[in-house]
């Protein structure tokens, strides 16, 4: 029979694409989340029955349990950026992440892999990095040959990073934006599920990767980047560190004050703490280069996602050459 991996959050972004290379590879794949029947699409990446949601809650000892019985392994893939609510970062991040390594070690479970993020460390200023050290700290406690994924931002058709300011470039002529010089190292989603999939399957060796892609760039010039794909002209303008917090504060405040009815999807103070320190591999981390793989750079991917956000869509490069004709 075929070897089973659960993947915790595998209808997600990331997880999506790492189901997708499991069982391609041939393993049957048991995809847990919150509502199974909002993933049920992931059952088209693999043949009839081969890949099935199940619900699962992070924050129960039983329902992570019963998600990765009779599991050969196991990848935790479940992030949030929510710090309130039940499932919040310390919930989310930390105590769950530690608990699906410490239910995988109980039910011997061969291989288990994390994704974590660059920046990742208990002592972190910002909650979200703080949580994710926090979860890396517990998954070594209970599973110490865990193979443990720290990418910098991460890029793909179904992005929260270039299609969210692809689309607010298209609201106006000014593009705002936090950390302008922060440096950033994007990763294109299916290089991290490869890496992924190596972990899950034993080729990778225990440990902490780093994840970048070939390259580095800052806020502004990425931004520039994007830019240039969608074919727009707008004005980057940096907004300061001190009004980013304020603002920041504000949303927070708003979000807390109705309950979280209006949920702050703008800017948060967490992310403004994490947007102050750059986002790369750091100098001797194990890389995609220990791995053997070669990442994929932005240039080969983005216009094959981001034309949509074009003033002409679709018909942009006919537009294109339509004024090169000569007129007769």
């Amino acid at each position: 029979m075929s070897k089973l991996v659960t993947i915790y959050g595998g209808s997600g972004f990331v997880g999506r694409y790492i189901a997708r290379r499991m069982a391609k590879d041939g393993w049957r794949v048991r995809v847990a989340v919150r509502r199974p029947n909002e993933a049920l699409f992931v059952r088209t990446i693999g043949a009839v029955g081969q890949v099935e949601p199940v619900l699962c809650n992070i924050r129960d000892d039983a329902s992570v349990r019963r998600a990765l019985m009779g599991a050969d392994a196991v990848v935790n893939c479940v992030g949030t950026f929510d710090k309130g609510g039940k499932n919040n970062f310390k919930a989310v991040q930390a105590e769950g992440a530690g608990r699906i390594a410490r239910i995988a070690a109980e039910e011997s479970v061969g291989n288990l892999v994390q994704i974590s993020a660059i920046g990742a460390d208990v002592a972190a200023e910002s909650a979200y990095a703080r949580t994710k050290g926090q979860g890396e700290a517990a998954v070594l406690a209970a599973f110490p040959n865990a193979v443990i994924l720290r990418p910098s931002v991460i890029f793909g058709a179904e992005d929260g990073f270039f299609n969210r300011f692809a689309g607010m470039a298209g609201m106006g002529p000014v593009l705002p934006v936090v950390g302008a010089n922060t440096r950033f190292q994007p990763v294109f989603v299916d290089d991290v599920a490869k890496a992924a999939a190596m972990g899950a399957e034993g080729v990778a060796k225990p440990g902490v990767y780093e994840l970048g892609g070939p390259d580095v760039a800052t806020f502004r010039d990425l931004m520039k980047q994007m830019l240039a794909v969608i074919q727009r002209r707008r004005l980057i303008v940096n907004i300061p560190f001190v009004f980013a917090s304020i603002m920041g504060a504000s949303f927070d405040v708003l979000s807390a004050v109705t309950g979280g009815l209006i949920a702050n999807r703008i800017l948060t103070r967490d992310q403004v703490k994490s947007l102050r320190h750059d986002n790369v591999v750091h100098e001797g981390a194990k890389s995609f280069a220990d791995l053997g793989i070669k990442p994929v750079t932005m240039d080969s991917m983005l216009p094959e996602y981001l034309w949509p956000y074009r003033p002409s869509g679709q018909y942009a490069a006919i537009k294109g050459s339509a004024k090169n004709l000569r007129k007769i």
